[in-house]
């Protein structure tokens, strides 16, 4: 029988940690460690559980950097990202300093849990940019490839592309065309821009309950104060 998925969310506003706890409570194949861990604890929970996958706030970070530390400190465990509204560049920063995903808060239930068994396998997760809202709304069919992802891990250590070659015995016009494949999939247009400081991403506001939909981030049956089951966590305490 295959193992359940193991997975660690962070604090997040009441209505969408209720939404998350729900979700990942109704899928058998996923197993909650621990939820609604405060920043300052993160490092020590992630420590504690090893999660395959870790659920994160990009508005709890102190810095996006944040997301290339933990993703060094904790290589084991792959990182999705929920922030308001990101935009484009803003989910290929995070992805280009180690995240699997970075989706909005009003991204539909079952792509965040697409992305959450596709991030426990490794895989990079890309959205689709949401012309209306000015940001991704729903997951591409485009992911990475292994090869891409690896190339990737050294571009982010911005090794040069004779090195990067070496390392992964192929030639250098191959890790070019990955290179290409890889900025056009995260949507920029070079080397420089994916490795750009991050100084012009946008903080979370805390206060984004009015946005959230409640078909997308609280399930019915929370919506209308249901209990459901806990496998391995504690129930929701919130209001």
């Amino acid at each position: 029988m295959t193992e359940p998925v193991t997975v660690l969310i962070a604090r997040f506003e009441d209505l969408i940690a209720r939404g998350l706890w729900a979700l990942i409570d109704g899928d058998p194949s996923v197993r909650l460690v621990d939820w609604d861990i405060e920043h300052g604890r993160l490092g020590a929970a992630l420590e504690k559980h090893r999660p395959n996958v870790a659920i994160l706030n990009f508005g709890a970070l102190d810095s996006p950097a944040e997301v290339r530390e933990l993703r060094r400190r904790y290589p084991d465990t792959n990182l999705v990202l929920l922030a308001n509204h990101p935009s484009s560049a803003e989910c290929a920063q995070m992805l280009a300093f180690g995240a699997s995903a970075c989706l909005g808060k009003a991204t539909q239930a079952r792509d965040i849990l697409n992305a959450t068994h596709l991030a426990s396998r490794g895989l990079q997760v890309l959205p689709y940019a949401d012309a209306d809202q000015g940001g991704p709304s729903t997951l591409s069919s485009e992911l990475l490839t292994r090869r891409e992802a690896d190339v990737l891990a050294l571009l982010r250590e911005a090794l040069p592309n004779a090195q990067i070659a070496a390392t992964l015995h192929v030639s250098i016009e191959t890790v070019r065309t990955h290179a290409r494949n890889i900025y056009r999939k995260l949507g920029v247009s070079s080397r420089r821009e994916l490795l750009a400081p991050t100084v012009g991403l946008r903080p979370v506001e805390p206060s984004v309950e009015p946005s959230i939909e409640p078909s997308v981030a609280v399930p019915r049956a929370v919506a209308s104060g249901r209990h459901l089951s806990r496998r391995g966590a504690h129930r929701p305490s919130h209001g």
